[in-house]
């Protein structure tokens, strides 16, 4: 595992303890949101009472105008830790892999598996809003989504790819050599005969959309794997197969550039827009069960909030966090009264 440039800036970043890398981030979380005067004092005498406690955050300020440019996952899961419960198993897992990922450089203190310096580190990889096109030596197709990143592994028995993370849709060439075609994410494998189909990884588990040809799923331990023929999905563990469904189409309109939305919980549908935008999206509990339809162009996610906002009598409560970041909350407009609307 090669190291990236920005460590170069703080070589000594891997000395840090780790319990003090992890308080350090624990205050950049805090920071995220409208710090009082008494929190922003008690950070500034943490800084002071150790030369580790400034050297962690020397190594935080010194990674901080290269982290949006990457458009890398961290600035992601700072929001997330941010928005999730002081206390929370959520909050102190997100600090402990963001702590490795910031500061153990080549060395790794634990057996974490490091996926954003992966998907750092891909052979292709897509910002945040970006999709990509590729076309590999033996003409299958593959598209990215936003925020994806893959490594392409052909060899003389196989044709592998591993999706690192995010989604791609892959449409497969007949391989002169006859080679297997298949892509691997940390669940197992998706192996494709004859196909065009989706794959996206979504938390603990895999996503797969098949649309052409079939495909035949693989966990990576204990189950029994499954085919699945064209017009058909279901998501995979590493231990098991979920239920077997009908294939959505409209989950591709990424690739023709849209979200479409049929009756999407309002939640729902802002958790997938806010796959394109560098600002954390969320709504008030109140008004999550509002229900979205239509078709909303990804390029343009400021103009999607705006559509939905005005049709469901919403209003948008912006917040600006630490390095510039935002949070942008949907909340009832005053004197509405909610309704379930399609835009």
């Amino acid at each position: 595992m090669s190291a990236s440039t920005w460590y170069k800036h703080t070589p000594d970043a891997a000395a840090v303890p780790p319990q003090v890398a992890e308080r350090a981030l624990e205050w950049l979380v805090e920071l995220q949101a409208q710090p009082d005067a008494e929190t922003v004092a008690a950070w500034q005498r943490w800084r002071a009472a150790h030369a580790d406690h400034e050297r962690a955050w020397q190594r935080i300020e010194s990674v901080r105008g290269r982290l949006q440019p990457l458009a890398s996952p961290v600035s992601s899961a700072i929001a997330q830790a941010a928005l999730a419960p002081r206390g929370s198993a959520r909050r102190r897992q997100i600090v402990k892999t963001l702590a490795v990922t910031l500061f153990a450089g080549g060395a790794v203190w634990g057996a974490a598996e490091l996926t954003p310096w992966r998907e750092w580190n891909a052979d292709y990889r897509t910002a945040i809003g970006e999709r990509r096109t590729l076309v590999l030596a033996d003409g299958t197709q593959l598209m990215l989504n936003t925020a994806s990143a893959a490594n392409i592994a052909y060899g003389a028995a196989e044709r592998r790819i591993r999706l690192l993370g995010g989604e791609l849709l892959a449409t497969t060439a007949k391989d002169a050599a006859a080679r297997p075609f298949l892509i691997e994410t940390a669940h197992g494998a998706a192996h494709a005969l004859g196909t065009r189909y989706a794959v996206r990884l979504a938390g603990d588990a895999t996503e797969v959309r098949v649309f052409e040809g079939a495909v035949r799923l693989e966990p990576r331990h204990g189950a029994a794997a499954v085919v699945l023929p064209a017009g058909q999905q279901a998501r995979f563990s590493a231990t098991d197969i979920g239920t077997v469904s009908a294939a959505d189409l409209a989950a591709i309109g990424w690739t023709d550039g849209f979200i479409i939305a049929h009756g999407m919980r309002l939640d729902d549908f802002l958790a997938e827009l806010g796959r394109y935008s560098r600002d954390h999206l969320s709504c008030d509990p109140a008004v999550a069960a509002l229900r979205v339809s239509g078709s909303f162009p990804v390029a343009d996610v400021g103009r999607v909030l705006d559509t939905v906002a005005g049709t469901l009598a919403l209003r948008a409560e912006v917040r600006e966090r630490f390095w510039g970041a935002r949070h942008v909350r949907l909340s009832l407009a005053a004197n509405a009264t909610a309704s379930v609307r399609s835009s």
